[in-house]
């Protein structure tokens, strides 16, 4: 579709999609799904990760091997970022991580921010954003812009789904950022949800309705 959308296809994705969209399945098992496909994300998106060689000795000779220098700030679009988040740090471990809690409000017909937490000294760090799914694309933005402000560097986003009005837009305001995701294909509805999507992630994440 495009130089910055990443989608990453697989037979173990699509048979753990087919659960993750069941409406049947409950909170916990829609959490462990979340928490494993996330990482097919992480590992597609952490590829051009830079390495530096170091001396360590095994327990039978001296060796050189490569460890991961100026590693990225994963960031979590609550609340549905935070059911990947534990996984992107389970996965990075080193890595450190910042928060932004952002809706769309539908009376206002814009986006509300209520949290907003970053590590200290972001400026020129690459970015690992993450929200479940990318729709109209609006928390993604104004996401972005705030990350900009503070002169990070490059910034990746990571979405389980998403769809081609949600990518024109995003990309559409920031052109420069990418996007890994398991599927691209889905449609918009008039009321902005994804379809046949998974419905609203933050709610099946944290068994809120």
């Amino acid at each position: 579709m495009t130089a910055k959308l990443t989608e990453i296809k697989h037979p173990i994705i699509q048979h753990k999609l087919a659960f993750l969209r069941d409406k049947n399945t409950d909170s916990a098992e829609f959490r462990r799904i979340i928490i494993e496909l996330t990482k097919f994300l992480a590992f597609e998106a952490t590829k051009d990760l830079s390495l530096e060689s170091s001396e360590i000795e095994t327990p039978i000779t001296k060796a050189t091997v490569q460890k991961i220098v100026d590693p990225p700030v994963v960031v979590s679009i609550m609340r549905a970022g935070n059911g990947m988040i534990d996984s992107m740090l389970t996965l990075l471990p080193f890595c450190p991580a910042g928060h932004i809690g952002i809706y769309r409000d539908k009376f206002i017909n814009n986006t509300v921010e209520y949290y907003f937490k970053l590590p200290d000294n972001v400026q020129g760090k690459n970015i690992l954003l993450v929200d479940p799914l990318l729709a109209t694309g609006d928390t993604a933005i104004a996401s972005i812009d705030r990350l900009k402000q503070y002169e990070v560097g490059s910034i990746k986003l990571l979405t389980i789904l998403t769809c081609p009005q949600g990518i024109e837009r995003l990309q559409h305001f920031h052109p420069d950022v990418e996007i890994f995701t398991l599927s691209s294909s889905e449609d918009l509805n008039e009321k902005g949800y994804l379809v046949p999507g998974l419905g609203d992630a933050g709610d099946r994440l944290f068994h809120t309705k």
